[in-house]
């Protein structure tokens, strides 16, 4: 059986406030040509469909086209399960009618975790594969909140509480592992040892409380004969198991992923036996880029970007690094872009000389309460290496302030 695994599509995504619906489009488009092209029999998604709980009226057209287009194509089973961004309403909405085209939805934890177990069966009524459908379980699923526990219990309870389902699953599935076919399972959650895309990403971050919920490779049942997991943006296995994957996003969702490959995985099971995992490169239809240097550095990395009119425009973040303070960075740095198809959407600005403090710089010459107001601000600018002198403005509003406090005083 060929069974495809993708995740975190993040639909109605923004970057730096910019959309992404041309890109998400490319991705469907492409999705629904490469599964004929390979001949996939079962897709699954594993969460993180669209990017928020409450997807735009595009998102959601986006997303039902695309299962419109599948119910025409070779695959006959779709197995979409909820992350951590959806509304489990928003995705299990439809389910019911979903399920005559044998698109099964799992937008939230049952209460009776055999309503997760989901029997694949061909057309002469055989069974292809048996898929544990285990959503994004939120903290209400796996535990109860007790008045004054501690953190270590927390921790406890949430791991316990995650291990505990996968278990009982695989103790329901044990009939079915006496047959020649895989059983898979699904999880959109933190696996202790996963690589994040980005450390500041809050999308990645937390999934539980601090991520406590984190287990490891050997935490899961060995029942289960592949482990289709969603959350961590970077395609990986976990702790080195074969059979225990993240798919990782089709596209870039932070400056962070920009050098990352995008995949999807295809699963080759022969019977119960896994042949292969192959991973096809999803294209890049945009081209995001991180810049950093001084003004010289950065005019001459844009001189040699690729940035034919046939393309999307490129996007950009921009470092620069100054030696002292300057004015009007982000003028200045989308004046280097003019008359090209890049667009910058960050401009940061990196000040490379050490502060030192007040202090340091009175030395043992006075303390600070014996300046006066005027004299800490030209230390602080002096510290800064910013022309106070030259922007009479900030100097007059500064006295303005300082004539307010008085009066207050």
């Amino acid at each position: 059986m060929r069974i495809l695994h993708t995740s975190d599509w993040h639909i109605g995504h923004r970057l730096h406030d910019n959309e992404r619906q041309t890109e998400h489009q490319f991705f469907l488009n492409w999705l629904l040509d490469m599964i004929e092209t390979h001949r996939i029999e079962m897709l699954i998604v594993a969460g993180d469909i669209f990017d928020t709980a409450n997807p735009t009226n595009e998102a959601l057209s986006q997303y039902y086209h695309f299962l419109r287009g599948m119910i025409q194509t070779s695959c006959k089973h779709i197995i979409i399960i909820g992350g951590n961004h959806d509304s489990y309403g928003t995705l299990n909405a439809p389910k019911d009618i979903l399920r005559y085209f044998n698109i099964h939805i799992v937008g939230k934890a049952h209460e009776n975790c055999q309503d997760e177990i989901i029997v694949i069966k061909d057309s002469a009524d055989k069974i292809q594969t048996v898929v544990c459908a285990v959503p994004f379980l939120r903290d209400r699923d796996i535990r109860q909140a007790i008045s004054g526990e501690s953190y270590a219990d927390i921790e406890r309870r949430i791991k316990d509480g995650i291990i505990r389902r996968y278990r009982m699953l695989a103790d329901c599935i044990q009939t079915y592992k006496t047959g020649d076919f895989p059983v898979i399972a699904t999880g959109h959650l933190y696996a202790a040892g996963g690589d994040f895309a980005d450390i500041n990403d809050r999308s990645e971050r937390d999934i539980h409380i601090g991520n406590l919920g984190q287990i490891r490779a050997d935490q899961f049942p060995a029942e289960f004969d592949y482990i289709a997991l969603g959350h961590l943006h970077r395609p990986q296995m976990v702790s080195q198991q074969q059979h225990i994957r993240y798919a990782g996003s089709p596209i870039p969702l932070s400056f962070s992923e920009f050098s990352d490959d995008k995949v999807v995985l295809l699963l080759n099971f022969e019977r119960n036996h896994m042949q292969g995992i192959t991973q096809i490169q999803v294209p890049r239809w945009r081209k995001l880029v991180r810049l950093k240097g001084n003004f010289t550095q950065i005019a001459n990395q844009i001189q040699v970007l690729e940035d034919g009119q046939d393309r999307m425009k490129i996007w950009a973040e921009v470092k620069v690094e100054l030696d002292q303070y300057e004015p009007y960075i982000t003028q200045k740095v989308n004046e280097l872009v003019k008359n090209r198809n890049i667009a910058v959407l960050k401009t940061q600005a990196i000040y490379t000389h050490l502060h030192q403090s007040l202090d340091e710089q009175l030395g043992n010459t006075m303390a600070l309460h014996e300046l006066k107001p005027e004299e800490v601000l030209r230390k602080k600018c002096e510290s800064e290496k910013f022309d106070i002198d030259g922007y009479p403005d900030v100097y007059s509003a500064f006295k303005e302030l300082l004539s307010e406090m008085e009066e207050n005083d």
